[in-house]
């Protein structure tokens, strides 16, 4: 009986898992700075209600407004990067596959952005994009870190 108590308050001294130590302090810092981007993203709506142009830039896309098609998707991707940011700093079980879905998408539009832009608009030369040296390292981290992660019981 004795052995059957202490099974269960043994939890309870297990020192917590902090997963966020797995993450290099580059992560960190673009963790806080894409949580508030998003905040930024959302504010932008909001003040294009009363100033009609609210200048939006990502990836290589630009927008004067954030009720056109490219303004939408230039917040949406902030967005959907804050969230990701979020569910890394915060330690959520699904973030590493969130991360890596966020890098996915940052290469392909950057990607986009480079060679495709240029071949539509004749007023946007071709430019190399400095953000995928950024987001193809991210993605070998997340990957690098992903069993890790996973395994850790966070409480």
């Amino acid at each position: 009986m004795n052995h059957e108590l202490e099974s269960h308050f043994d939890e309870f001294d297990k020192a917590p898992v902090i997963r966020r130590k797995l993450l290099p302090w580059w992560i960190k810092t673009f963790c806080w700075i894409f949580m508030i981007l998003s905040v930024c993203a959302i504010a932008s709506v909001i003040t294009n209600f009363f100033i009609p142009n609210v200048n939006l830039s990502l990836y290589g896309f630009s927008s004067n407004t954030a009720f056109s098609g490219i303004g939408v998707f230039i917040i949406a991707v902030m967005i959907f990067k804050g969230f990701a940011a979020y569910s890394i700093w915060f330690e959520k079980p699904n973030a590493i596959s969130i991360g890596k879905i966020d890098a996915i998408c940052g290469i392909v539009i950057c990607i986009v952005s480079m060679f495709a832009l240029p071949l539509v608009d004749n007023n946007i030369h071709f430019s190399i994009r400095l953000e995928i040296l950024l987001l193809i390292p991210y993605y070998r981290k997340l990957n690098k870190i992903e069993y890790e992660w996973d395994n850790l019981e966070s409480l």
